[in-house]
């Protein structure tokens, strides 16, 4: 039973009265005390009707939520908690309930190392001491992909704070192509975090060139937060769909997506049935020899990697460029097998 915002307010109300038991309370109190909550947290003006708060009350009464609350009625007329030390606040949590928090709770802790916001390893802490006092523990029964090695995570709160309030950022990068000199700093305007495989980027613009750049946590060394800096926003890029013609994370704003067209044999073409390589993937043909596809997406090394992993159970057919280059770097990768 799904319960809204409205109605936790309504129940909170009538415990908060029901928990006074220096005043007797009448089924007209208890509707005049819910419609000023109404108004005090919702703007509501309206109030509330009888026919509601008898409603509420039987909800309360009744397993629906796990409350089970003892409301009484004295002398026809006046309603009140039959134990005096009752609130729905301190009520047990039921069993359904329980397991379906152990289940979230589960979840909750494979994402807990992205951190994604600082308050929510407390809350998950606190769940998870809170249910232990209840039930027994249970193992996990879901696994996410995660590499404990993988540098950068620590980033991600600061990074994503940043995109949000839109924050420039001076940024102390160390590139793989420059292993040997000291990091570079440039001042970026954030625009998007991605992850790619259990790596993640971050894709900004450069104050210097105006050039948009991914940049992988696990180079940035320190960034810091430019308060009198303005941000610069971009307003041509459509950063939901901007990697919607891509595999990966590596592209510029100009490559346009090609046409990549492969065969693979009758063994291994279920399996990428079953697991596209892209979303736009196509059959195009099915023959006794295996299996045409086809899918759009810009060329680029992540585009290459997927093709090659592969290895002899596939065969690139076009573009020519992108069956020279898989044609290539397996002609390299066979040279280190028969010096």
């Amino acid at each position: 039973m799904a319960t809204n915002k409205i109605a936790l307010i309504r129940y909170q109300t009538i415990d908060k009265c029901l928990q006074n038991h220096f005043r007797k309370w009448t089924l007209e109190d208890l509707i005049e005390k819910v419609s000023e909550a109404l108004y005090e947290y919702e703007g509501i003006t309206s109030g509330v009707s009888k026919r509601t708060i008898q409603g509420d009350i039987q909800v309360m009464r009744s397993d629906k939520l796990g409350y089970n609350a003892p409301i009484v009625v004295r002398e026809k007329k006046f309603y009140e908690y039959e134990d005096h030390d009752y609130s729905i606040h301190n009520s047990p949590v039921s069993s359904a309930d329980l397991d379906k928090m152990k289940e979230v709770i589960s979840v909750m802790k494979q994402l807990n190392g992205f951190n994604y916001f600082d308050d929510m390893n407390e809350i998950i802490t606190r769940l998870e001491n809170n249910l232990s006092k209840q039930t027994h523990q249970q193992p996990n029964y879901i696994q996410f992909e995660e590499n404990p090695l993988l540098k950068g995570l620590e980033h991600l709160n600061r990074l994503y704070q940043a995109i949000v309030k839109k924050q420039p950022l001076l940024i102390s990068y160390q590139s793989f192509k420059a292993k040997n000199q000291e990091p570079k700093q440039q001042v970026y305007y954030p625009y998007l975090l991605k992850e790619y495989r259990n790596r993640w980027f971050l894709l900004a613009k450069s104050r210097k060139d105006k050039n948009l750049y991914t940049l992988a946590l696990d180079r940035i060394v320190e960034f810091y937060e430019l308060a009198n800096e303005p941000f610069v926003d971009e307003q041509e890029i459509n950063f939901d769909t901007y990697y919607n013609n891509a595999i990966g994370v590596t592209k510029s704003v100009k490559e346009r997506e090609q046409r990549v067209v492969f065969r693979v044999n009758k063994k291994l073409a279920p399996y990428v049935l079953t697991k596209p390589i892209h979303a736009t993937q196509k059959v195009l043909e099915v023959t006794d020899e295996g299996t045409l596809f086809l899918i759009e997406v810009v060329h680029n090394f992540e585009l290459e990697r997927e093709l090659l992993g592969f290895g002899e159970e596939i065969e690139i057919l076009a573009p020519r460029l992108v069956k020279k280059r898989i044609k290539t770097r397996l002609e390299k990768a066979l040279e280190k097998y028969i010096k």
